[in-house]
């Protein structure tokens, strides 16, 4: 597949390929990424894409705005309400990552502010920088009453560590810049206006490699993730949409009334 063939594909993603580094940008509307259904749907089809053309040396993954995704919409909560909606979730969600990671080309991701909802999309690049405005928190799941289940569950205790990342998972905790350097979340921050030219310059250091060398360092980097994803992300949904389907719990809805 070649860039012409789908550059012009997708309503959340703007590519542009300079010297064989692929920079995919997130947005809504040119603005700061708004997770919904649209970007759920689109997202495993476009890494696809990127995967399976073999002129992108290397990818910067980053999002438009001051925030990578520091917002959602109601979509996904009225396909959440209905198990032919639960179903489409289910199906691109256990895409969604999995398409990512079978992109055999290294990746720098490129936090450019807030990663509120769905951070472990950029945080699973291989190398990760931040700007000193980013913060990272799972807001989209524990801390909105949803099962950490999608893939999550995997990412944050291999980064964080097992108790840490279970910490930050149930509590909802907010990760600063500097919080997510020391706990080594991202190997850089940066100042914002400096994001872009450094994961820039570290993708070109990276595409000055050999073309094979670099493409299976990748292979070899992300496959003991790539297995543990394949092991627990179809349970975790399962579970995670079985719990939003069920009937409203008679304790909470007591404390709700008291």
């Amino acid at each position: 597949m070649q860039l012409d063939e789908y550059r012009e594909q997708f309503e959340h993603v703007e590519l542009n390929r300079n010297d064989g580094v692929l920079e995919v940008r997130l947005h809504t509307e040119e603005a700061s990424l708004v997770w919904g259904t649209g970007p759920h749907r689109e997202l495993p089809i476009a890494f696809d894409a990127i995967g399976s053309d073999p002129e992108n040396r290397v990818i910067v993954l980053t999002g438009a705005g001051d925030s990578f995704c520091a917002e959602r919409d109601e979509t996904l909560s009225v396909l959440r309400s209905s198990p032919e909606g639960w179903n489409r979730i289910y199906w691109e969600g256990k895409r969604l990552i999995d398409a990512l990671l079978a992109i055999e080309v290294p990746i720098v991701g490129a936090v450019n502010g807030p990663a509120l909802h769905h951070a472990e999309l950029v945080v699973l690049s291989d190398i990760v920088i931040a700007a000193d405005t980013a913060t990272f928190q799972d807001h989209a799941h524990f801390a909105s009453g949803v099962v950490p289940g999608d893939g999550v569950q995997v990412i944050w205790p291999m980064i964080l560590g097992p108790n840490r990342g279970r910490y930050f998972l149930l509590t909802g905790e907010t990760l600063s810049a500097e919080d997510a350097l020391t706990l080594g979340v991202v190997s850089e921050v940066v100042p914002k206006a400096q994001l872009l030219p450094r994961a820039h310059e570290l993708a070109m250091q990276i595409a000055s490699r050999p073309v094979l060398a670099t493409r299976y360092s990748r292979v070899v980097l992300t496959e003991q993730l790539r297995r543990a994803m394949r092991d627990a992300v179809g349970y975790g949904l399962a579970l995670e949409g079985l719990a939003l389907i069920s009937p409203p719990d008679k304790t909470s809805e007591d404390r709700s009334e008291s």
